[in-house]
């Protein structure tokens, strides 16, 4: 692994070059011309496309969402002018609402311990903080998708958690979520021999109508599964026979390439390769086709690169960025209302996976000290990492932030990436029609050996000033990454541009 320190890469990244002008860094060249079409009559990507999801275990320290945390604050702003927080995950199937102080911890249902699942270890929520979390949602401008548990819950408990978080977030507020992964509930939360789709829906309609009798107009998001996307064609399905259905806004799912980190099928290169993605496009049209019967459009509520926390050297390194940003924009182009990675700090996730994070196990393996373990971040797959009261942006949070600059823009309907790779090139490319107007297009080389010159076809009769940054890192499994602005340059008469895209980088033009 490139161990090249952030402040030795950072200074180094000071040396601006404008992207047609960075040296070649590949062993052989690939040359490439692309039409660069004036209109876009693609999907609109949201305004909120970009979002981050976190355990509810979280509230469990009532300062971590909290208008006081300013690390945090400064970070997520950092990421996108206005997210998406996303709360749920594993530990959310086992809080309770806590509504003041003497209220008593409730009677809590049997459940199987598994190794491998969340034990059984149960924690409030307090209206502290519910409040604070609004505090930090008002601070970060961003608003939340709100997960209440339906595993070990009652329909009267959620209910009147939802009633005092829909009173304290306002219009922060998107939507609740009630159940994280209920396809995998069979493991030890539900009956296996009786758990489905069809047990599912029945069950979380209670739910959402004990909700909707404290909260009228109460919108909600589901199923939420972690893999089986069937489960949206079936709700969708049965859909129409629902009498006066609860308000649903959304079909969500989650998304992970692989794990967990012993998997050594879980590696860049595959993590990279263009089959990765095509599996993710099949994924999306069965969303899609779902979303289409009910009406509604589809989010992706957590993912990330590997599952069970991450795995070091792949999901805290540059070969990240390159792959959220390429899968954030194919989704942003088959209509998803939004991508929520997930992360948060190490006990959280750790608790919802058994008590370990298999990462930490990986690198004992390998001899690393704890020491060294430390200087990772934990979980090591987290967009936002803390390291201390230091919070930072990972390498996975830049590139969904490059891809974030398409927010509230007009994608363009042309299969650049497919173009690109009939070169036998790995790289993706997508062009939109910004707010202001502007034509801008990313281009994603996600090749460790072969640099990109491209010549991007505007057409004669435009001209404007043409801006370019780039999503770069000394190497695929360096632990830095950097979003650089170039150096502006005029659009030639022609209107033909041409720059070389390296590999392993990104680059993205706008013509002002």
């Amino acid at each position: 692994m490139n161990r090249i320190s952030r402040r030795t890469f950072l200074a180094s990244a000071a040396l601006s070059l404008a992207a047609s002008q960075l040296p070649a860094q590949g062993k052989r060249r690939v040359q490439r011309a692309l039409a660069i079409p004036a209109e876009a009559t693609g999907p609109q990507v949201p305004r909120d496309f970009v979002g981050l999801s976190y355990e509810v275990q979280q509230f469990a320290d009532p300062t971590f969402f909290s208008g006081e945390n300013e690390g945090l604050i400064r970070a997520c702003k950092g990421l996108a002018s206005g997210g998406v927080l996303r709360l749920g995950g594993n530990t959310g199937e086992f809080a309770y609402w806590k509504p003041t102080p003497n209220a008593p911890e409730p009677k809590h249902p049997h459940t199987r311990e598994v190794v491998g699942e969340p034990k059984a270890q149960y924690y409030a929520v307090t209206p502290e903080a519910v409040r604070n979390l609004a505090s930090f949602l008002k601070a970060t401008g961003w608003s939340c998708i709100y997960g209440i548990g339906m595993g070990t819950n009652t329909p009267e408990r959620a209910a009147e958690e939802a009633a005092f978080a829909a009173e304290a977030l306002g219009d922060r507020l998107q939507y609740f979520q009630i159940g994280n992964e209920v396809d995998l509930f069979g493991r030890h939360l539900r009956d296996p021999k009786t758990w489905s789709a069809k047990a599912y829906l029945e069950e979380w309609i209670e739910f959402a109508r004990a909700v909707a009798g404290r909260v009228p107009g109460a919108r909600f998001g589901m199923p939420d599964v972690a893999a089986r996307v069937s489960w949206l064609t079936e709700i969708a399905d049965a859909w129409g026979s629902i009498q006066n259905p609860p308000h649903v806004v959304a079909l969500t799912h989650h998304y992970y390439f692989g794990g967990p980190a012993t998997n050594p099928d879980v590696n860049i290169a595959n993590l990279l390769k263009p089959a990765t993605m095509a599996k993710v496009q099949e994924m999306a049209d069965e969303a899609l086709a779902a979303a289409r019967k009910m009406g509604v459009p589809v989010r992706m509520t957590e993912g990330n690169t590997c599952y069970r926390g991450g795995k070091p050297g792949l999901s805290d390194v540059f070969a990240a960025a390159l792959w959220a940003a390429d899968y954030a924009l194919l989704l942003a182009s088959n209509s998803y209302s939004g991508v929520n990675l997930h992360g948060g700090t190490q006990k959280p996730i750790a608790n919802g996976l058994g008590g370990f994070l298999p990462g930490d196990v990986l690198l004992r393996d390998q001899g690393e000290s704890e020491e060294q373990i430390e200087k990772h971040p934990h979980p090591f797959y987290t967009p936002i990492a803390s390291f201390g009261a230091e919070y930072r942006m990972e390498p996975v949070a830049y590139g969904l932030k490059f891809a974030g600059g398409f927010a509230g823009a007009t994608l363009a309907r042309v299969n650049f990436s497919a173009q690109l790779q009939a070169t036998g090139v790995n790289a993706t490319a997508y062009a939109a029609r910004l707010e202001s107007g502007h034509t801008s297009i990313i281009v994603l080389n996600k090749d460790a050996e072969t640099d990109l010159e491209l010549s991007l076809d505007f057409g004669a009769e435009r001209a404007g000033e043409v801006r370019s940054e780039m999503l770069l890192a000394p190497a695929l499994d360096s632990r830095v990454a950097e979003i650089r602005s170039q150096e502006k340059s005029g659009l030639p008469k022609s209107g033909t541009y041409r720059l070389t895209v390296p590999c392993a980088s990104g680059v993205r033009l706008t013509l002002a």
